[in-house]
């Protein structure tokens, strides 16, 4: 069979093993670039501890505890870990096609919005399981509607899908103050304008035994089923060759901007269901408490995961610690809400400058 003879692996005799060393070490090398990204980070921020005054050593003691020491910092770190899971997903499956989203707020914004616009006429005369339903429906597709405009708006008209999902964020934030500040605006709530809660019986109950609610493994479920989709299907497949080449793309016909639109749209739907949590399982009611950042902090978390829907909810879980941390840490050093901040823009900021690491080291494989 000549050159074509097959050692069992789909490629030519004697190349599987060279094959399987590299993906071996391009895996390392995704594993150990982040993390040097992250010790790198520490690094820069004990300087900037210490050139306040202030005790790195005391600070990173207390993120720990603050986030992962007892049961209720796993609790409370599990609980803003959710959110992060669905918001890097927005960020991390229009990614897998050269697109970089970072409005993914506004969805989760809308979404929780539209969850509790669909709940107020329905409390009290539906059963709970067609009200959350319901719920679930209308934040995912307005979510799911929301961002595949900009996925539209880049194919069909070549507006960036960066500044256009950033500008319809400030938009998202627009039509919520507009609602909860007008036309549903509870009379009871005369300091912080919400709509009317959606009543005990609609909110979604805790995960038995861990006393976090039901979006954490729903989140993680997720994770897995957009991973297969992306890895393992002929859409994710396109995905990809899109991403990598858009003109050999359109060259095999594939169909670009539906792939664009879709994926836009599976983004969106992710957020939304962030909001759709946030409001069933939290809140109880739509108000500005849904712009807490979770979908600029969701960049951060595809960014480090890089974009491996698989990757995302240790990621996650690892912010959601550093976030569930700052009030310890603001209360045991005198340090403002801001310095966990800080600690995110140094994160992200190396984490973008390590990108120029890879493949550069030949104890994961070599240059490529």
């Amino acid at each position: 069979m000549s050159d074509a003879v097959r050692d069992g692996t789909g490629l030519p005799a004697g190349a599987g093993m060279a094959e399987w060393r590299d993906r071996i070490g391009r895996s390392a090398e995704y594993l150990a670039i982040p993390l040097f990204a992250l010790i790198v980070s520490a690094a820069l921020f004990s300087l900037f501890l210490l050139a306040l005054g202030q005790s790195p050593g005391q600070f990173f003691q207390l993120l720990w505890v603050g986030g992962y020491g007892t049961s209720f910092s796993w609790q409370n770190t599990l609980v803003r870990s959710a959110p992060l899971i669905f918001t890097a997903l927005c960020v991390a499956i229009p990614a897998q096609l050269g697109l970089v989203i970072i409005g993914g707020e506004g969805a989760l914004v809308l979404g929780g919005l539209a969850a509790a616009v669909i709940a107020l006429p329905l409390a009290g005369t539906a059963p709970p399981a067609i009200v959350l339903f319901l719920m679930l429906v209308a934040a995912v597709g307005v979510g799911a509607v929301w961002i595949g405009l900009v996925g539209l708006l880049r194919y069909g008209r070549g507006v960036n899908e960066t500044i256009a999902s950033l500008l319809m964020f400030y938009i998202a934030i627009s039509i919520l103050n507009f609602v909860v500040e007008g036309p549903l605006r509870d009379p009871a709530s005369p300091n912080k304008p919400s709509t009317a809660s959606i009543g005990e019986a609609n909110m979604i109950g805790n995960v038995p035994g861990i006393d976090v609610h039901w979006g954490l493994p729903i989140g993680i479920l997720l994770c897995v089923l957009l991973y297969l989709l992306m890895s393992r299907t002929t859409f994710g497949f396109a995905a990809r060759v899109t991403g990598g080449n858009v003109r050999a793309a359109q060259g095999q016909g594939l169909p670009v901007g539906k792939l664009v639109v879709a994926a836009t749209a599976i983004a969106g739907g992710c957020a939304g269901l962030a909001g759709f949590f946030e409001v069933a399982a939290i809140h109880g009611k739509a108000n500005a408490s849904l712009i807490a950042g979770y979908g600029f902090s969701g960049i951060l978390v595809s960014f480090l995961a890089r974009h491996n829907p698989l990757a995302i909810p240790p990621v996650a879980i690892l912010f959601g610690g550093i976030a569930a941390a700052g009030g310890l840490v603001q209360r045991r050093m005198g340090l403002p809400d801001a310095t966990m901040v800080v600690l995110q823009g140094l994160i992200f900021v190396v984490l973008l400058a390590s990108e120029t690491l890879y493949g550069r080291f030949r104890i994961f494989g070599g240059k490529r």
